[in-house]
């Protein structure tokens, strides 16, 4: 079979007959689906199918799962373990959005976080959305960076992710239009390669309301991926990156496999793959490998 449709939900909760009821409704569409295959017992199961475009197939399937809270991906079969990961970080490989957490230390929460909001969902230029929020907190003692470090949380998955793809061969990079202060972090605590991110600048121990230029913005985040592809040898093909705002539009569109996590509508609306209601490890399904798989990072 050329494709496949990888159903994936909370642990214990994909119901067989939610699965019989997908297939059937790849059946009607005259996709001719095969026997479902499962990855983890009801939790993840591939059904391969013929005769249909992989968008029908999905959208095909979101129909029949009408309100479940069930994750549909449909990809070619060939090639669907990735060799190169380019993952966003805030809302994406973490929880927050790690500037509006430090905006709390300053009072500004609520006023940053809005600015935040609108940016991601491509309302406002990225760039004039990062200066205008970084330039609010001038003067912000770096303790604030430390303490909303303390408290920012892996997204679950992120560390099978990381590790399962890179113990299977792949470049893992976060990119991410935040801050390095967070990036090398993370990307030291889960085992990515590389981070690329914007630099705060700082002096005498507080926040000068700048970052250094060039910004890291959403076509840097693009060039990212190409250039990770072309250094390691691979077609966009073989690539995958996740987000789940604007700026990670370009570089989801562009991969072989570009997945909208929890994201933004305009993000969602635009991606070939969306994952709405489980989290990283779906990522993992959607490539083929089996819970048994899994390598924590």
């Amino acid at each position: 079979m050329p494709h496949i449709l990888t159903l994936v939900a909370a642990p214990g909760a994909l119901d067989p007959a939610l699965v019989s009821r997908v297939r059937g409704a790849l059946e009607a569409l005259g996709a001719a689906p095969g026997t479902p295959d499962w990855l983890a017992e009801r939790e993840a199961v591939d059904i391969p199918f013929a005769d249909a475009a992989a968008e029908q197939a999905a959208a095909a399937a979101r129909a029949a799962l009408a309100d479940a809270p069930v994750d549909a991906i449909a990809m070619p079969a060939e090639g669907r373990r990735k060799r190169l990961l380019v993952a966003d970080m805030d809302s994406t490989i973490v929880t927050s959005e790690t500037l509006d957490e430090i905006a709390a230390y300053a009072g500004l929460k609520e006023r940053i976080a809005e600015i935040t909001r609108r940016s991601m969902n491509g309302e406002l230029d990225f760039r004039q959305a990062l200066v205008e929020r970084v330039g609010m907190l001038a003067g912000l003692d770096v303790s604030a960076l430390e303490a909303t470090w303390a408290q920012t949380a892996m997204m679950p998955g992120a560390a099978e992710l990381v590790g399962t793809m890179r113990a299977n061969g792949a470049t893992c990079c976060l990119a991410s239009g935040g801050f390095t202060f967070f990036t090398g972090r993370v990307a030291e605590k889960l085992g990515f390669h590389h981070h690329v991110s914007n630099v705060l600048l700082i002096e005498d121990g507080r926040l000068t309301g700048k970052v250094a230029e060039p910004v890291f913005d959403r076509n840097a985040k693009l060039t990212t991926l190409k250039r990770l592809a072309t250094e390691n040898s691979l077609p966009l093909a073989a690539t995958l990156a996740v987000g789940d705002g604007a700026n990670d539009l370009d570089m989801i569109q562009a991969a072989g496999l570009g997945v909208a996590y929890r994201a933004k509508p305009v993000v969602a609306a635009a991606a070939r793959a969306r994952v709405d209601h489980t989290d990283l490890l779906a990522l993992l399904y959607m490539q083929g490998y089996r819970r048994a798989d899994f390598v924590t990072a």
